[in-house]
């Protein structure tokens, strides 16, 4: 029997949907924690659902452990991290907090992840390169800080991700105006204005008990975004997929298109850090490629991202290294998905441009083997992407799936 897996989410990323598949596709069985109406719930590959409510996250936790009896957890976002942590941290001897510990690592290490500019100080002393990040606790530290990095700079607040908390500056009133933007967002009544426009009560949380604003300034470095995705165990690094990204949602937002790529830098980087933290689990590593080709760290996403769930074959599938580390009944690395270097993910690339010519150049990440899933992507009334011709590699990989078909499990 393969691994039990636990994915956990509290943010509607069709991302987490995918990688239940990823599991599931290496003999694991899968259940998951998400929010009403989140895309998993639609996944064929999902063989248990339990309910997260955002009021009450950590009886929400703690229920879908004892129910899944789960080998390994998985954070699929950043707030899912937050609350593993929270967990671990408020009954460090139980049960689910050794099943934490077990499935991130040291978790005292992520003290360190966490806070942008404390990382990156530690990367830098590891001899990553990494630009000059330092924190900013208030608007005359950020003036002399912007004085002595000069502009443009990156401002950034920690604990946000999409691109949210991250504003390129470049003179002193954008500097300014950002700082205000991000400190606020920790104000009662900012919370209480999201609570309402994004339906989350995420926010009716943090507008009882505001939390604090970590800010940090970051050196720019002109260039190209690139990502590392990678599975690690103890500190050993199991498999890694590199990315160059050639298209994104906006400057600082995800990426739409990569380009597969092999960088001895990036490989490097999750090697040394991996093994300086302790880490277990799926982590992402964002990097800027500068015009010589040498790629810049900027910042760590200490949870699964999109990249973890591709099968790139032996040595590039970490759901495939990841279960094997769990169980030696996983069924090992998925054939390659696609020959083709450049994939678009879906639906970041049909949303960002239904006419790009990458759809036609592109290796289409769409769950064909999952259409509740893919239906559940789509806008409605929006058209279903065409399968091109290319998407039939995928054709081994979807036997694969295939053989771990079954009726849907009717909720909990």
């Amino acid at each position: 029997m393969g691994p039990r897996i636990l994915l956990v989410t509290t943010m509607n990323w069709p991302s987490s949907a995918r990688l239940a598949g990823a599991f599931a596709g290496v003999g694991a069985h899968v259940e998951a924690l998400f929010p009403p109406g989140h895309v998993k719930g639609k996944s064929r590959f999902v063989h248990g659902r339990h309910h997260y409510s955002a009021l009450f996250p950590q009886a929400s936790l703690v229920s879908a452990i004892a129910r899944a009896a789960p080998d390994l957890i998985v954070p699929c976002d950043d707030r899912a991290l937050a609350l593993l942590r929270a967990q671990q941290a408020q009954a460090p001897r139980s049960a689910p907090a050794e099943l934490i510990a077990r499935s991130l690592g040291n978790t005292q290490s992520y003290r360190t992840l966490i806070a942008r500019s404390d990382f990156i100080a530690a990367a830098r002393a590891a001899g990553i390169v990494a630009p000059q990040t330092v924190p900013v606790a208030n608007e005359q530290v950020l003036e002399a800080e912007l004085s002595r990095l000069g502009y443009p700079a990156v401002l950034k607040s920690d604990g946000s991700w999409g691109g949210e908390g991250v504003a390129i500056v470049r003179n002193f009133e954008a500097a300014l105006k950002a700082f205000r933007k991000f400190s606020l967002a920790s104000s009662r009544a900012r919370n209480l204005a999201r609570t309402v426009s994004r339906r989350d009560a995420h926010f009716l949380r943090d507008a009882i008990s505001p939390p604090h604003v970590a800010i940090s300034l970051q050196r720019f470095v002109a260039g190209a975004p690139a990502t590392t995705a990678f599975a690690c165990w103890k500190g050993r690094v199991l498999a890694t997929i590199h990315m160059d990204v050639l298209e994104s949602l906006g400057s600082t937002g995800p990426a739409s298109v990569m380009r597969r790529t092999d960088c001895p830098q990036m490989e490097k980087a999750a090697v040394l850090l991996a093994e300086r933290f302790g880490l277990s689990g799926l982590h992402g590593l964002d990097f800027v490629r500068d015009g010589a080709g040498q790629p810049h760290l900027i910042e760590i996403n200490p949870r699964a991202t999109q990249a973890s769930a591709f099968a790139l074959g032996p040595g590039h599938d970490l759901a495939a290294a990841l279960a094997g580390c769990v169980s030696p009944c996983a069924g090992g690395a998925r054939p390659a998905a696609t020959k083709n270097p450049v994939i678009a993910l879906f639906p970041q690339e049909w949303r960002r441009n239904p006419k790009s010519d990458w759809l036609h150049t592109a290796y289409q990440d769409v769950p064909w083997d999952d259409p509740a899933v893919l239906r559940a992507c789509l806008e409605p009334g929006e058209p279903t992407p065409e399968r091109r011709p290319e998407a039939l590699e995928q054709a081994h990989t979807t036997l694969v799936y295939a053989t771990q078909e079954v009726a849907p499990p009717t909720p909990h």
